[in-house]
């Protein structure tokens, strides 16, 4: 397989699982070598084992991103043991289904905590430790010559029209898809390109969470949301899978995307068609 990232060092958020740990084995075949930023220490240091096995370094670490105080660390740290960052992958997240009118200030705090307040953040210490890296007569150029990092966030379809059973999460990711693109407009003075992807439905832990609360709230059988979304919502007829959301990041990882920036990729099966 080609390796376009051959010895580029990349940051997954949230990749012990699901879409994260897809988006970090699919950068590790390119050729890059990926910390697994990840709450959960045992699914990281099974992640990171995965990515070793395909003969990448790897190594977990073990984070809370709704803390922003553990965010420089994680940035130090990764400068420490692998000299540089060049590629982000903001995919931590969590979600809840409830509806806008029982929502409360701790709720709203919960999903916006991780979903967009982290990822701004985590974003804004990377993208720093990016621009240093840059020689500095390029720096203060104000114009450089090819592209100096890659960073990718994870915003929703959710984030495209809103969602009355998931308010909080549909307006953290409608942000996303904002700072995605301030931070486009920012950074592309030091080419650094930042875009993102909007999935639809995967079938991850966290699309069972969904499934389980909508069964609570609407007496649906196990499954009966997924089934329900496929044949009303999806035009391909078929929910994604983490391969299908990781080859996305990995092209806007990749040299072929260095003309790409501030934009959202809906990777959807057709829900959303902008």
């Amino acid at each position: 397989m080609e390796q376009p990232l051959i010895d580029k060092v990349a940051i997954v958020t949230g990749a012990g699982q699901g879409i994260g740990k897809g988006v970090a084995l699919r950068l590790a075949r390119a050729g890059a070598h990926v910390v697994i930023a990840e709450y959960n220490p045992e699914t990281a240091e099974a992640a990171s084992a995965e990515v070793c096995a395909l003969g990448r370094r790897s190594i977990a670490y073990q984070i809370d991103l709704s803390q922003v105080d553990q965010i420089q660390p994680m940035v130090d740290w990764t400068v420490s043991e692998f000299g540089r960052i060049d590629i982000l992958v903001n995919n931590a997240g969590r979600v809840q289904t409830k509806h806008m009118l029982d929502l409360t200030p701790e709720d709203w705090d919960r999903i916006v905590n991780i979903n967009e307040r982290g990822l701004f953040f985590c974003l804004q210490a990377v993208a720093r430790q990016m621009i240093a890296q840059i020689p500095e007569e390029i720096r203060n150029a104000d114009r450089a010559p090819h592209s100096f990092g890659k960073i990718v966030n994870f915003a929703s379809i959710a984030g495209r029209s809103g969602r009355p059973y998931s308010t909080h999460y549909a307006a953290a990711k409608a942000a996303v898809i904002n700072i995605t693109r301030s931070a486009a407009s920012a950074l592309a003075r030091y080419n650094i390109n930042v875009n993102a992807v909007a999935p639809g439905l995967v079938p991850t832990p966290m699309w069972a969470q969904i499934d389980q609360e909508r069964g609570e709230i609407f007496g649906s059988k196990p499954g009966e949301a997924m089934h329900n979304f496929i044949e009303q919502y999806i035009p391909l007829r078929r929910a994604a899978t983490a391969e299908d959301l990781a080859a996305a990041v990995a092209f806007l990882c990749s040299p072929d995307a260095d003309y790409i920036t501030g934009q959202c990729l809906n990777v959807d099966g057709g829900v959303e068609m902008d």
